[in-house]
């Protein structure tokens, strides 16, 4: 078991990126799906916790073969796909993620959000107090991003809201910039198969770590897009996206998931 926490600032308030969020993930899913591959929206619906309240739950199936390292090609199948499920209590959610063909393999992601430049260093004290871990800062502006996923209209040094007049942030906008609010997120990574435990694990927190910083800077640099949204209206947008996004990604699987599911149960 890895685990890290990663903290993302953004200028923006915690407010404001309760509509930026589903957005970013519902126009991005969109994006990253194409020739069969990307995010199939299974369920997404109210869902009301006695702990946590009101929230929406999402299950998805993410389709990713030909993004996966050749070593890790080699023992999956083909068509392989891994099960999002998420709880969104906004401003704290949990995601996990599984896989039915690696029984062993788990990615658990809890997030909370606060008005501050990442400054809390107890907020997961109640999640993992005495657990080791390794907290990473990543910098939307400034941290590199692999170059095939760089554009320059995302790129926050470049970019400025016309609606709210943010951008064009610089080196330490962190210390200064006004509004500002942290993503927090607690991820843990397991893959529990001797020989392949420390090497998958790493490579899976390199992954998450790119996610993460590609969807926080184009939540920012699409601001203009959905900041005058209200919740019934991303609601609306998320809606329609899952719609065109699963009509992209299921007419090549719609045929195949139930024999890759038939083969899983035999093999196990």
């Amino acid at each position: 078991m890895l685990l890290k926490e990663y903290r993302i600032c953004m200028p923006l308030t915690v407010d404001e990126y309760k509509i930026g969020q589903l957005y970013m993930i519902s126009k991005h899913s969109h994006e990253q799906s194409d020739r069969g591959e990307g995010v199939e929206v299974v369920q997404n619906e109210p869902f009301e916790d006695p702990h946590h309240g009101n929230g929406q739950f999402t299950e998805k199936r993410v389709y990713l073969n030909s993004k996966l390292p050749s070593w890790a090609r080699a023992v999956v199948p083909k068509i392989f796909y891994v099960t999002e499920k998420a709880w969104n209590y906004y401003p704290y959610t949990i995601t996990e993620y599984t896989c039915s063909f690696l029984p062993k393999f788990s990615i658990h992601i809890e997030t909370k959000y606060e008005d501050n430049k990442g400054s809390n260093n107890s907020i997961f004290d109640s999640e993992a107090k005495d657990l080791e871990r390794e907290v990473c800062f990543i910098d939307i502006a400034c941290d590199e991003l692999p170059e095939r996923y760089y554009k320059e209209s995302e790129d926050p040094k470049h970019f400025k809201s016309e609606k709210t007049g943010r951008g064009q942030l610089r080196e330490g906008w962190r210390d200064s910039h006004q509004p500002i609010m942290c993503s927090y997120k607690l991820v843990t990574v397991k893959f529990e198969v001797w020989g392949l435990q420390t090497r998958v694990e790493q490579f899976v927190h390199k992954v998450v770590r790119d996610i993460l910083l590609i969807g926080h800077r184009q939540a920012f640099a699409w601001v203009d897009e959905w900041y005058d949204m209200t919740m019934d209206d991303v609601r609306e947008y998320e809606k329609n996206m899952h719609e065109q996004t699963n009509i992209k990604v299921c007419n090549q699987h719609s045929s195949t998931v139930d024999d890759i599911e038939s083969h899983a149960q035999t093999s196990t």
